[in-house]
């Protein structure tokens, strides 16, 4: 996996357990991901030193500014092109599996597109 396919994966996995969970902390991320620990622990010192997250002194995880820009767009190409492929057919579990790995690569152009048709339909 690509850097910034991972660090676009942690950022996404941050915001889904901030939705279900009052606090975040690398242990969550790590039983969400079924990731070791210590994956987990090098992948939040990399997104604290790009200034995505700040993690307190309890170990505690918050969104940046632009943290949490960034993990919102990611969450809602998941949620765009999830809802797209649904709409072609595709069951629930084949089309989010495919939105993950895509979310991380499309042009913004094309999915720009994608969102466009899907909001067509829906309305």
């Amino acid at each position: 996996m690509k850097d910034h396919e991972s660090q676009e994966m942690y950022l996404e996995t941050i915001l889904v357990l901030k939705g279900e969970r009052p606090a975040v902390r690398s242990i969550d991320i790590a039983e969400k991901l079924g990731y070791a620990k210590s994956s987990v622990s090098r992948g939040m010192s990399l997104l604290q030193d790009r200034g995505f997250i700040k993690v307190s002194s309890d170990g505690f995880i918050d969104f940046t500014e632009a943290g949490a820009k960034k993990a919102t767009m990611i969450f809602e190409r998941h949620k765009v092109l999830t809802e797209h492929f649904m709409s072609l057919g595709a069951d629930k579990e084949l089309a989010e599996r495919n939105a993950c790995r895509i979310e991380h690569v499309i042009d913004d152009s094309l999915f720009e597109l994608i969102r466009s048709h899907v909001d067509g339909v829906a309305e």
